[in-house]
Formats: C-alpha cells, structure tokens, sequence
C-alpha cells in the first residue's frame, strides 16, 4: 500500500495516541473527521497497523531489571531451533527475540523482578535448553529513550 504523507501524519498521530477520536485526528492532519476515519479503516485493513496495545510501567509491576541476554546455540537443527523458539514463547519474562549475525545466534530482551529472578531465568531455563551453548547478559543501568514510534 502506498502511503501519502497525510496517511504518515495520521500514522504518527495514532502511534502518539492510539485512542485518539476521528475529531482528535482530524484535527491533527487536517481533515474532516469523516475522512480520517476512512483512511484509519483503510490503513487498518491493509494491515500496517498489527494492533493497538497499552504500554505499562515496569516498575510499578515489580519489574526492576531489565536485561538484553545473547545466546549461541550448540545445534542449528531446524528441530533445536523450533524448540527454542517455542521456549522462548512460553518465558513471560522474555519480551523480545530477535536472531542475530555475528556471535550470538538470538538476542533477547528480558524483564525480571530482581536479579534472583534473572538467575534463574539464565541457569534453569536458558542453559538447561539442549540447544543452548553459551549465554551472554547485560543488565541495563538506565534506559535513555523509551521504544519510540516507527519513523514515517
């Protein structure tokens, strides 16, 4: 689908506020309220939007570590990888997975209650997989920018 730039205006303003009402955008791209709802409903149909979620504060749910966690696997096997993959769907704690060039086979993103909890996430579920060889951690200090909104 190709996009105009009044669709990467209504874009960004619903990425700012996904709530936001037909009126609330309009006037954001200027147009009138009919005709944001309409390019809302196409973009949706077209499937660039995936979804509308809530971002929720992690401390405020008792998730004081945040980690990004490096994995080399021992087997590349179509069948290790696909029971990784399913380990890692079933780790609440894990919250993005990404596989990777260079050292690590995947890169992911955890969120832990303390460091105990992060022990054990490494130790009794990460190397105790077969497929895992290695794990790398790093425990992030201080997040100077939020996930922030595609560009565009």
């Amino acid at each position: 689908m190709e996009l105009d730039p009044t669709d990467k205006r209504l874009l960004a303003a619903l990425q700012a506020d996904a709530h936001a009402t037909a009126d609330a955008l309009a006037e954001k791209i200027n147009l009138s309220p009919s005709q944001a709802g309409r390019r809302r409903q196409r973009i949706e149909a077209s499937g660039i939007i995936k979804g509308y979620s809530a971002r929720l504060d992690p401390a405020r749910l008792g998730l004081t570590v945040q980690a990004f966690v490096q994995v080399e696997m021992a087997s590349h096997a179509p069948a290790s990888a696909a029971g990784f993959a399913r380990m890692v769907e079933a780790q609440r704690e894990i919250v993005g997975a990404w596989t990777m060039t260079g050292v690590a086979d995947y890169l992911l993103r955890v969120w832990c209650a303390d460091l105990a909890a992060l022990n054990r996430l490494m130790h009794q579920v990460l190397l105790a997989h077969p497929s895992v060889a290695k794990v790398h951690s790093q425990i992030v200090m201080n997040q100077l920018k939020t996930d922030a909104p595609l560009p565009t």
